[in-house]
């Protein structure tokens, strides 16, 4: 069984840092893209976004949203584990 380390100044790099900073910029990204589109885009409608602009906005969101609530989700479960391990 490996030694676990118990060093509290160089913690052992698992990719938690990385997972919850590249989450929260790609859902803030989809977030911000989302206010734009809702506020200086032109808005949507049943059948879409309204400028060409709303366009990329909408298809900004739409993927950033979910993948980085998932990047984020990830980061949060192992961060948990992490500390539950200590």
């Amino acid at each position: 069984m490996p030694a676990k380390n118990h060093n509290p100044i160089s913690p052992r790099p698992d990719g938690t840092r990385q997972l919850l900073q590249g989450g929260g910029c790609i859902l803030g990204s989809g977030i911000l893209a989302g206010i734009l589109l809702l506020t200086l885009l032109g808005g949507f409608s049943p059948t879409g976004a309204s400028t060409n602009s709303g366009w990329f906005a909408l298809i900004v969101a739409l993927m950033c949203i979910p993948f980085g609530s998932l990047l984020l989700g990830l980061g949060v479960a192992k961060w948990l584990r992490n500390r539950r391990a200590r």
